[in-house]
């Protein structure tokens, strides 16, 4: 209702003002032009885009798992280099963190074993043919479960246990949300976009791996709305397409942008290669693997069990392809009703 889009707007402003004065303040305290974030505000990716643009910094880089967990990560960090006075390491790559991928991974034999386990239907494609099947997908705006190597440290999907959708679809973010993440109709998805490309789709020059700044969508993407349309108002003018990637385009022409790097996750990147090289648009709609209420899925079997309670269509899970109407109707799990929309 308009109470509650009111009070949001207001909470973020207030909340903009006060990170952005607390970094200029701790830039003038230290002296320095060099800031890294953690905590659970440093999840407010639009206050994020909003330091990063202020001028008051040139390079920010925020902790994947910027929660509780990202500051005790900071304290060890601090007190190793502090107190038992260790070096101070610069990563040759983008950072140390290596792309966040830190958690469990299971090899092919290990995935097919669990899979045949939990009675699943799959082919094993080699890694062209899986590319490729999971692309001819994509274009036809079917939803994809993608379960890809170690899985990520921290909140963000970010293309190991992810669901990944055609963001020139119009349709794709309303249909996402209602029939396999359960939610809301409105609650914007992020885009992952090959990082050679990022300045072509977004108004963003610097890295973002972790899917943890906004950005606007560049210019020449951005479609004009009409009069009519401005003049609609909250979840009807959200529904108006504003870019070629509407998806993952919200209503202010911002998206929550994750830059994939091929040193970091090259499966991904491949992915995102071949979908531009099929359609001419490097970016792809990437949200978490699992339904509201539930924790992303870890191990093979968290997968196949969401995209048999869910309305995926596809799931590509070390190089096993799996279609939904191929597996038994007998294991299918009925998720429409176990949470209500938040």
């Amino acid at each position: 209702m308009q109470r509650h889009m009111d009070l949001a707007a207001s909470i973020q402003l207030v909340t903009e003002e006060a990170v952005v004065n607390l970094v200029d303040h701790a830039m003038t305290a230290f002296a320095t032009r060099n800031l890294c974030l953690a905590g659970g505000v440093a999840l407010n990716c639009v206050a994020n885009g909003k330091i990063l643009h202020s001028g008051k910094v040139d390079r920010l880089w925020i902790q994947p798992a910027a929660g509780d967990a990202g500051g005790a990560v900071g304290a060890a960090l601090a007190a190793y280099h502090l107190y038992l006075d260790k070096p101070r390491r610069r990563p040759d790559g983008l950072d140390g963190m290596s792309g966040a991928l830190l958690g469990p991974g299971y090899g092919q034999n290990e995935i097919e074993g669990r899979l045949r386990a939990a009675g699943a239907h799959y082919e094993v494609l080699d890694d062209d043919e899986l590319l490729g099947a999971t692309v001819t997908a994509l274009i036809e705006q079917k939803a994809i479960g993608w379960f890809q190597g170690r899985m990520e440290f921290g909140p963000r999907a970010l293309g190991a246990r992810s669901i990944l959708g055609d963001p020139r679809a119009p349709e794709m973010q309303k249909r996402l949300n209602l029939k396999i993440k359960y939610r809301e109709s409105f609650r914007p998805f992020a885009p992952s976009v090959l990082a050679e490309d990022v300045a072509e789709w977004f108004q963003l020059n610097e890295p973002s791996p972790y899917m943890l700044l906004v950005a606007a969508v560049a210019d020449r993407h951005k479609v004009a709305m009409t009069d009519e349309q401005q003049a609609l108002f909250g979840i009807d003018k959200l529904n108006v397409s504003r870019s070629s990637i509407p998806a993952v385009t919200h209503v202010d022409h911002s998206a929550r942008v994750q830059t994939v790097h091929r040193e970091t996750n090259p499966r991904f990147h491949r992915l995102l290669s071949v979908f531009r090289e099929r359609t001419g648009c490097p970016v792809l709609v990437n949200t978490s693997f699992n339904v509201r209420g539930e924790p992303i899925v870890c191990t093979p079997e968290d997968a196949f069990r969401c995209f048999m309670g869910t309305e995926l269509d596809v799931l590509a899970i070390g190089n096993c392809f799996l279609r939904k109407e191929e597996q038994l109707t007998s294991l299918r799990v009925d998720y429409r009703n176990a949470f209500d929309p938040d």
